[in-house]
């Protein structure tokens, strides 16, 4: 399929992860919180890179990453939407 909805980086002193999301949600994020900024290396329009520093919750981080994931997968083909059915059962 290649396609992903979550980029994780530990190789710094605080890990970060980058997840897909609808620019409305993006800029909400970025504008409250310090460890959020526009994607790194990414389209910083349709994606944004937390620092896991404890400013979100878990619970927030966990929605953040679903509504990624769900949001990358609405745009597969019927054929990969099928494929990553058999995959995940």
């Amino acid at each position: 399929m290649g396609k992903m909805f979550a980029l994780v980086s530990q190789n710094e002193e605080i890990p970060r992860v980058t997840l897909k999301c609808i620019p409305e949600d993006g800029a909400f994020l970025v504008g409250q919180f310090e460890s959020v900024i526009p994607g790194y290396y990414m389209n910083k329009k349709h994606w944004i890179t937390i620092s896991l520093t404890g400013e979100l919750s878990k619970e927030m981080l966990i929605d953040i990453a679903n509504n990624s994931y769900k949001l990358v997968v609405s745009k597969l083909t019927r054929k990969d939407k099928e494929k990553l059915k058999t995959i995940s059962n």
